[in-house]
């Protein structure tokens, strides 16, 4: 069979005992870096030796069904560096590979960056949806994230340390200055970190620098409660402001939930 499993995401104390178990009687083991795999053998004192076999993101269409064959006739161990395989990692094809051949699949539980940061955040848990990373190009990260303005969910995002800020700050014009949200960093290491607050401030509070692994976590929209014209209004008043007047229908529309179209398109009319 194809087993799953989950790695610690920073504090080698969260490695599971199956996980141990599984580590020290593994005949072959697919890991999305066999460096990383081989510190972690020895970090846990696991004296076994596996066959490794290298499975990232070039070249997991050709290796699966490599893979697939050899759990035919013995378990296959898949990690990826930190977390459970096939989340925003490795594992996904291979694992659609093993199902469509008939080949079993299981999973050994454990730590989650998504969930860690989900359940400190301060946010509704009780629905959520899991974005990965937003595009790295501006104008497309806009575009996505504007597209979820309305999303009801609370949000989760992975970031690069580099781009955090850029991305908050975008995440408050489409989704609202106002939005609350959370920025976990380090989860599960010494310097964990998670602040919280509106988007604004969260984007300034980055604008210093912030190290490490990020997830950020995002309320989900609030049912529309202001009329049309009315926003229209703050539309027009953000632009008297000085804000962009497209900045500020992106704004507008993640803090009313209508049409960030037709806000522009109704305030450029209004302007003549």
């Amino acid at each position: 069979m194809i087993i799953l499993a989950a790695t610690p995401i920073g504090n080698l104390g969260d490695a599971s005992r199956r996980l141990v178990e599984a580590l020290s009687s593994a005949a072959v083991i697919a890991a999305e870096d066999t460096r990383t795999t081989q510190r972690l053998l020895a970090a846990l004192g696991v004296a076994n030796r596996p066959q490794l076999i290298a499975l990232h993101d070039h070249n997991e269409k050709q290796r699966a069904p490599e893979i697939v064959e050899l759990a035919r006739t013995g378990d296959v161990l898949v990690l990826s560096d930190a977390g459970m395989p096939t989340v925003s990692d490795p594992g996904y094809g291979l694992v659609a590979a093993a199902v469509a051949a008939g080949v079993e699949v299981i999973a050994l539980p454990g730590p989650s960056a998504v969930l860690t940061a989900l359940a400190v955040s301060g946010l509704p848990t009780d629905r959520f949806t899991f974005e990965g990373f937003v595009p790295r190009r501006p104008g497309e990260r806009r575009s996505a994230l504007q597209a979820l303005a309305r999303e009801p969910r609370t949000m989760v995002f992975f970031e690069a340390p580099t781009r955090v800020a850029a991305t908050l700050s975008d995440m408050a014009v489409a989704f609202g200055a106002d939005r609350r949200a959370s920025v976990s960093r380090e989860l599960t290491k010494l310097h964990e970190e998670t602040a919280r607050g509106p988007l604004a401030e969260l984007a300034a509070w980055a604008d210093a620098g912030v190290r490490g692994e990020l997830v950020i976590v995002v309320e989900g929209a609030r049912a529309v409660e202001v009329a049309f014209p009315d926003a229209v209004t703050q539309v027009l008043e953000l632009v008297r402001d000085g804000v962009r007047l497209k900045d500020a229908a992106g704004e507008v529309s993640g803090q009313t939930g209508h049409s960030s179209r037709e806000l522009y398109q109704a305030a450029l009319a209004v302007r003549g």
